[in-house]
């Protein structure tokens, strides 16, 4: 029976990775992530030919995506269970291409985009770095799926309110990968829960 549920979370994982490889890049959205990207606001208001609300979302996407490839790395060391390495991997896979993307429109827009991930998602990575095995699984999928939960929200809004259409197409572009993220790290969530 064990080898019959493998085989399945395999062919599930097969199946999603496909629909998941696109790239998504949000982030926790916090509003305490709002003091730790002042000085990146400060410059994008002065250069941006943007309007605020979409450099904002620019600035909290970067953020967000830096922060996803940064836990997909450490689930990928610190990880017990063999699927939720793989979900770190396709993290890392997808946001970097995603940051990469978001990276060169905003610089085609002149929004300056923070180097390094916020206070709030600095902290996460931190908490997350001391954890390994069973701890670490359930602790990092349960933050993916709330983080994604919160990724939806935001890119969903953006894609619609947006008044840059550049941005706003990457935000809706942007959204099936991010509800693809969530529902897999949702079956690894409850593959969790069976152990």
């Amino acid at each position: 029976m064990k080898q019959v549920l493998n085989k399945w979370n395999t062919l599930l994982l097969a199946v999603l990775l496909p629909f998941a490889l696109q790239s998504c890049g949000g982030g926790n959205t916090n509003a305490s992530h709002d003091d730790s990207v002042d000085s990146a606001k400060d410059v994008n208001e002065a250069t941006a030919p943007v309007d605020k609300e979409s450099s904002d979302f620019a600035v909290k996407a970067a953020s967000g995506g830096m922060m996803e490839v940064k836990l997909g790395e450490i689930a990928q060391q610190n990880a017990s269970s063999p699927r939720v390495k793989a979900f770190g991997q396709m993290m890392v896979q997808d946001h970097s291409k995603a940051n990469e993307e978001l990276k060169s429109l905003a610089a085609s827009k002149n929004v300056t985009l923070p180097d390094s991930v916020g206070e709030d998602h600095s902290k996460h990575i931190q908490d997350m770095s001391k954890k390994t095995g069973k701890d670490f699984d359930k602790a990092y999928i349960d933050m993916m799926v709330d983080d994604h939960n919160d990724d939806i929200d935001m890119f969903d809004k953006a894609s619609k309110d947006l008044k840059d259409a550049d941005l706003k197409g990457f935000a809706a572009k942007t959204l099936p990968t991010l509800r693809a993220h969530l529902d897999s790290a949702k079956a690894v969530q409850e593959s969790l829960k069976k152990k």
